[in-house]
């Protein structure tokens, strides 16, 4: 029952990271991925296997060390509630980068890499687009910033 748990925490999310990755832009992508409700099905097999190991998890969370932790992850149940909890936060993070890669008029080609790579690594995913998110947002504003002057500039001024 573990490894069906296990493996139906991704197969739970697939649905959601194949719109925003393969259907940029399409209605029913961008209301997908506007709500945080995606990720309901996913936390529940988080409880699903979390609740038999919810001892262990607590003393881990309670009082952090690396020997809990291995020791958590050595239980079945252990390993995939945090599998679950990992693709739960990932898709969460996904959702929200490509609602803002959206908002920053993003290309498609440019954001379904970034969410292909964080599909696979959260974190560096997440990296790369903050980067690009910094850049994007510091050019627009730049940008804005000149066209205010320039609206501003008194008549026959350059």
């Amino acid at each position: 029952m573990t490894d069906l748990l296990f493996d139906l925490a991704f197969w739970l999310a697939a649905p959601v990271w194949l719109l925003l990755v393969l259907a940029p832009g399409r209605r029913v992508t961008d209301r997908v991925a506007a709500s945080p409700l995606t990720v309901v099905p996913v936390l529940a097999v988080y409880l699903a296997l979390a609740l038999p190991v919810l001892p262990e998890l607590w003393a881990v969370v309670t009082s952090p060390s690396r020997a809990g932790f291995q020791d958590l992850l050595a239980l079945d149940a252990g390993a995939g509630a945090i599998w679950a909890q990992v693709i739960a936060w990932d898709l969460l993070i996904g959702q929200w980068m490509y609602r803002q890669g959206r908002r920053l008029r993003v290309h498609p080609l440019v954001m379904s890499p970034l969410l292909v790579l964080t599909i696979l690594l959260a974190p560096v995913g997440l990296l790369f687009f903050l980067a690009l998110r910094a850049l994007r947002t510091s050019r627009d504003r730049a940008a804005a910033d000149a066209s205010a002057a320039r609206s501003t500039a008194p008549r026959g001024t350059p």
